[in-house]
């Protein structure tokens, strides 16, 4: 006849606990560079074009957008305004273009500008 005892055995004295718990700070310390590099190494920059409303000028929206439009030779780039220096300029470009100077963060892959300032230039 054979008897088996239960053995009490505690998770933190397995072999390859540390090993876990390291790979799992190892993997948040790199997500958290990750998330951080991000808006560290984003640069301000500075495009000038034609403001407008990407619902009311260019019919391409359901709601009111801001857009700049940057001709470069032959190309135009329309970019997304965001944030709420854009918002608070909306009403300027909702019902006419106006040629704007616009600062921001830019996101180049979805074509977004994170606006910082925004103003009218003549």
């Amino acid at each position: 006849m054979i008897y088996i005892l239960p053995v009490r055995v505690r998770y933190d004295q397995l072999p390859g606990k540390q090993s876990y718990k390291n790979s799992m700070k190892l993997i948040l310390a790199v997500a958290v560079l990750a998330a951080l590099s991000t808006s560290a190494f984003a640069k301000e920059v500075t495009l000038t074009g034609e403001g407008k409303c990407l619902k009311c000028a260019l019919k391409k929206a359901d709601k009111c957008q801001n857009v700049v439009e940057v001709k470069e030779g032959d190309h135009t780039t329309t970019y997304k305004l965001t944030g709420d220096v854009s918002k608070g300029f909306h009403k300027e470009i909702c019902s006419e273009t106006k040629k704007v100077k616009v600062t921001g963060t830019l996101d180049k892959e979805h074509k977004e500008l994170a606006v910082t300032h925004i103003e009218a230039v003549k």
